[in-house]
């Protein structure tokens, strides 16, 4: 068990973990309600988790911002975040596929499945439809 929380917590200071707001949550500075409250972030919103402590994660945003989130808050569907200008989701993962749909920036998409090709994840766009996306237009999985 103590080697399990260990890989755990070491998989998760590699920056290997990303968790979801699972209800609007506040971001603070350090690992306390009682400390500066940075930002407040709406239902899943992707984060990477640097490091747990407690009922704390110490997250990055994908602006690259440090930040502090109650483990509690961050229990959301997976999703991402498109960072690309403009990004278009596939039908299926090959850049030659058909566009399904084009998706701004900053618009969040839920995780529909991992890809079996490389660099590519199946994503649902909040107003409906599946379908690929490249890796590189996005962060958070």
């Amino acid at each position: 068990m103590a080697l399990a929380s260990l890989l755990s917590a070491t998989a998760a200071q590699a920056g290997f973990d990303y968790v979801t707001s699972g209800r609007p949550a506040i971001l603070y500075d350090a690992p306390s309600s009682a400390a500066g409250k940075i930002a407040m972030v709406g239902t899943g919103y992707p984060l990477e988790v640097l490091v747990r402590i407690d009922n704390w994660l110490k997250v990055r945003d994908h602006d690259g911002a440090l930040l502090w989130i109650e483990a509690s808050a961050a229990q959301g569907k997976p999703t991402v975040i498109v960072t690309a200008d403009t990004a278009y989701a596939l039908e299926r993962p090959d850049d030659r596929a058909p566009a399904r749909f084009r998706v701004s920036q900053g618009v969040l998409l839920e995780i529909a499945g991992k890809s079996s090709e490389s660099g590519w994840i199946r994503i649902r766009h909040p107003q409906g439809g599946e379908a690929y996306i490249n890796l590189r237009d996005i962060w958070g999985q």
